[in-house]
């Protein structure tokens, strides 16, 4: 035998916690979720129409990818140096330097890659020719695909 009292205490219990848990578990989950997303490190990018980069001349291009850390959101600035060989034979080096990631530029007159930072020289092939660089410019992995060029971005 339960009293009234007693009956409505269990009823008014139960409700609150069914009401706590329709507004909770959502709330949770939302809190929860942005910390549990995994995010693709690696991405297909397109650097347009191929005939936009001439034969024999580095021509340099810039993307940014946005990477998304919990509720954290940055954008990174990245850059390329596309050389087109002739038809679809092409190479595209990454514009940061192996020594300490500052970011290089193509001089026309050494017919070289300069590192302002520490006077770091790649050659028209991305070989290292002079400085501290410890490795050769990295090279992206590239597709064509309808007339449009695309670069294997691996991040990390």
């Amino acid at each position: 035998n339960i009293d009234r009292r007693e009956f409505v205490k269990v009823v008014l219990a139960f409700l609150g916690t069914v009401m706590g848990a329709v507004v909770g578990l959502p709330a949770i989950s939302y809190l929860i979720s942005p910390a549990a997303r995994v995010q693709k490190k690696e991405a297909w990018i397109p650097l347009g129409p191929l005939e936009n980069y001439p034969v024999e001349v580095p021509t340099p291009f810039s993307f940014t990818r946005t990477t998304v850390n919990g509720w954290e959101k940055t954008v990174n600035s990245h850059g390329a140096y596309v050389v087109r060989k002739g038809g679809n034979e092409l190479k595209v080096y990454s514009n940061m330097c192996t020594h300490l990631s500052c970011r290089v530029t193509w001089k026309d007159d050494l017919h070289e890659y300069i590192c302002p930072c520490h006077d770091g020289h790649f050659d028209a092939e991305g070989r290292v020719a002079l400085g501290p660089p410890p490795q050769p410019l990295y090279e992206y992995e590239t597709k064509i695909e309808a007339g449009n060029l695309f670069i294997h971005f691996v991040e990390g």
